[in-house]
């Protein structure tokens, strides 16, 4: 049987002239993503009480949390930066509700850019709010897709050795892809959506990707049988080794012994 893997949905409205008609979805590429890689995606809604939320986790065989807006400073203690923006404290919630689940029963997780950032929050971690003001350094982390392909590579991260992600990306390597030598770890070229970014790294957590200015582009928890995140988008990449990625994950998924 296909593993169930559950996305959680991102809230919108219509259009602006149409405030009233709001809806819960997900992007298309996530959908394809998974469903690709031999799971069976399905939409987790927002605004699920405690008690159903439980039921639907317990038949899950894994859970992405997708890209989005920003997550409330106040969940980590942090006063609000006036870049920080979208934020929905349903999604906060039932996101961080999932991700301590899942790393509580051995849940196979990934993460995908704001799914980064809620995993360190989840565990205890901070994030810079505004990584042009916070922390300028010399890579463009945010292209918009408003204005750029979702598939427009930004930059390089450094991926390394021996980590849950190295093993992930070297089994789908493309011939086209840098790579270092033996001992200094895996290059691949990203894309890239974020201003937001791992302050202090939540206790557990591994850093196994950074960007050249020194940014967490992935996260680990090593003692959890799959707990993966990375900052970019890789759902918009159709490289071999960025589709090995979602294939790891149902993979992990499909094996995960009963609760």
């Amino acid at each position: 049987m296909k593993p169930i893997i559950g996305i959680t949905a991102e809230r919108e409205s219509a259009s602006p002239d149409q405030p009233g008609f709001k809806f819960q979805g997900m992007l298309t590429a996530y959908i394809e993503a998974i469903h690709e890689a031999g799971g069976l995606p399905i939409l987790i809604p927002l605004t699920l009480g405690e008690d159903d939320l439980d039921e639907l986790q317990s038949r899950l065989d894994g859970v992405l949390i997708p890209g989005g807006g920003d997550i409330d400073p106040a969940l980590y203690r942090a006063t609000p930066h006036p870049q920080t923006k979208n934020i929905d404290a349903d999604r906060d919630r039932l996101e961080l509700n999932l991700t301590r689940q899942a790393v509580a029963q051995g849940r196979p997780f990934f993460g995908i850019c704001r799914g980064l950032q809620v995993f360190n929050v989840a565990l205890g971690g901070t994030l810079y709010q505004d990584l042009p003001s916070e922390h300028p350094g010399p890579v463009a982390h945010s292209y918009p897709w408003r204005e750029f392909p979702p598939d427009r590579i930004a930059h390089t991260v450094k991926i390394e050795e021996e980590s849950l992600l190295a093993h992930s990306i070297v089994e789908g390597l493309a011939l086209s892809t840098l790579s270092l030598s033996k001992g200094e770890g895996t290059l691949v070229e990203v894309n890239s959506s974020h201003h937001q970014a791992v302050k202090d790294l939540a206790p557990g957590l591994q850093i196994t990707a950074r960007a050249p200015d020194g940014i967490a582009e992935a996260l680990e928890l090593p003692t959890h049988p799959f707990a993966l995140a990375v900052q970019w988008h890789p759902e918009h990449l159709r490289q071999p080794e960025m589709r090995r990625l979602f294939e790891r994950f149902v993979a992990a998924a499909k094996s995960k012994p009963e609760q």
